[in-house]
């Protein structure tokens, strides 16, 4: 798979709240799916495994499975990928174009 759909995985996964709040406590810990069950009872068990699929498929989690449990881990590597790619390089510009503006301001007299 490339890169640009692998980054639209990973966008995909991280665009709706339900899976950021998923990625959100995996960051805290490892959990069960039961536990993760239980944090969102607003959901059913269906939709919260609807949910780990996706984050599974951009590589956000990782599940390994002991005994009758499937442990959820967090990988942030696709995510730091996301930022060295995207972020990093857009807020260099912005902090460059800040400071050029603190420059000129300081510079002009009042």
């Amino acid at each position: 798979m490339s890169s640009e759909s692998n980054d639209d995985l990973i966008f995909k996964a991280l665009a709706h709240r339900r899976r950021r709040e998923i990625l959100d406590l995996l960051k805290k810990e490892p959990h069960t799916t039961g536990a993760l069950c239980e944090a969102f009872p607003e959901m059913d068990r269906c939709t919260v495994m609807q949910h780990l699929k996706v984050l599974e498929d951009a590589d956000l989690v990782i599940a390994r499975k002991e005994g009758r449990e499937r442990w959820n881990h967090l990988n942030s590597l696709p995510i730091k990928h996301i930022h060295d790619r995207w972020i990093s390089a857009y807020a260099g510009h912005a902090l460059s174009i800040l400071d050029r503006l603190k420059n000129d301001l300081e510079g002009q007299p009042e």
